[in-house]
């Protein structure tokens, strides 16, 4: 068992969660392992309640460990390594991966299109358009928030749907008939605002990553926009980049 240093300069919590940090990356505690009860990790290095507390919120944060209210705290899954170079949706990549995937509606309605929501799906001010959001989940983990707009002309009926249990991509393809082949997405960093705290379970402050995408039909036909809220701790997005000469030569 490791030994806190109390003369060391390191404070006593980043040594604790040091321990705890080298513990997973070694596979000595395994994903979904439930760690000891702070009053035992307290007795087991002799350190307060407020010293244990503050390790697990940093490894928390970090997004190494995971609480669930009323059962302890676990090991997280290694992060979500999802590459740039397909297009896939979420509960594809997640099946993809071995994972059982799940979805809790927001909402799910018609309204009409404002100026910015018309100018993006390049459609007509106060068109119809359908509003899908959701928590997504993996394993009844939320992972990502996201808000699905499409121009209704194109999918009428959709909203009779169950996207609780059923793919959005799926029902294009299927119902519609719409091969997605393309799409351009914008990724950036920001602070989890109030909301994405709770509807992801996260503990604050904590970064999330935003994507904003357009989807493209085989026709050329842009079919939605989506706006999604990813847990910072749980993914990493991955892109392949090839030197400008073969760039140039490909184009």
């Amino acid at each position: 068992m490791a030994r806190l240093k109390r003369n060391h300069p390191l404070p006593l919590y980043v040594q604790l969660s040091d321990t705890l940090r080298a513990d997973i990356h070694a596979q000595r505690l395994q994903p979904h392992q439930q760690l000891p009860s702070e009053r035992d990790l307290c007795l087991r290095f002799k350190v307060s309640r407020m010293t244990v507390r503050q390790a697990l919120i940093d490894l928390t944060r970090e997004g190494l460990i995971y609480s669930r209210v009323g059962k302890g705290t676990f090991v997280s899954e290694p992060k979500i390594d999802q590459q740039l170079r397909t297009l896939t949706g979420f509960s594809q990549e997640m099946s993809s991966r071995g994972s059982a995937t799940s979805s809790r509606v927001l909402e799910a309605k018609l309204v009409t299109a404002d100026q910015e929501i018309a100018q993006t799906l390049r459609i007509p001010l106060s068109s119809e358009v359908v509003l899908l959001s959701r928590v997504r989940l993996a394993d009844h983990i939320p992972l990502a928030i996201e808000t699905v707009r499409l121009p209704h002309r194109l999918v009428p009926n959709l909203l009779r749907h169950d996207f609780s249990i059923e793919s959005l991509y799926d029902v294009l393809e299927r119902e519609f008939n719409y091969r997605l082949t393309r799409a351009e997405q914008t990724i950036e960093a920001a602070l989890a605002s109030p909301r994405d705290v709770m509807l992801l379970q996260l503990v604050p402050p904590v970064a999330v990553l935003m994507m904003e995408r357009l989807t493209f039909t085989d026709q050329d036909v842009l079919i939605e926009y989506v706006e999604s809220t990813y847990r910072g701790d749980r993914y990493k997005f991955r892109s392949a980049l090839a030197p400008r000469s073969m760039q140039l030569a490909i184009t």
